[in-house]
């Protein structure tokens, strides 16, 4: 394990233990409030875990070269990661919006 110095060993895997204790607040949150979008959070984290634990495990190997598709799969679970993410904080945002809030008219210029 040549690859990464002890400290950065510990910020990796305290990183990945963080993101696991945000994901379950998210989804008790979720359950305390009765909003389903939070649970929609808690899974849209998922891929960037997966990410993170790719790039850990392809360190753990000393960044051997037949696990090299670890690269791209950490990659690609970062990117569908920002995505769901993206979508779920969206739909978070909506849900806070009151059905009964009436949306305001553009003003009128007297010409």
């Amino acid at each position: 394990m040549h690859a990464l110095s002890i400290p950065t060993w510990i910020i990796h895997i305290s990183s990945v233990i963080e993101w696991i204790v945000a994901i379950w607040l998210i989804w008790t949150y979720g359950e305390l409030t009765n909003n389903r979008n939070w649970w929609g959070l808690s899974l849209a984290m998922l891929p960037a875990l997966v990410s993170a634990m790719c790039a850990c495990t392809w360190h753990y190997f000393d960044n051997a070269e037949s696990l090299e598709w670890l690269v791209t799969l950490q990659a690609t679970m970062t990117l569908v990661g920002n995505f769901t993410l993206w979508a779920a904080a969206y739909l978070i945002w909506r849900s806070t919006k009151s059905p009964n809030t009436v949306e305001p008219k553009p003003i009128k210029s007297e010409q």
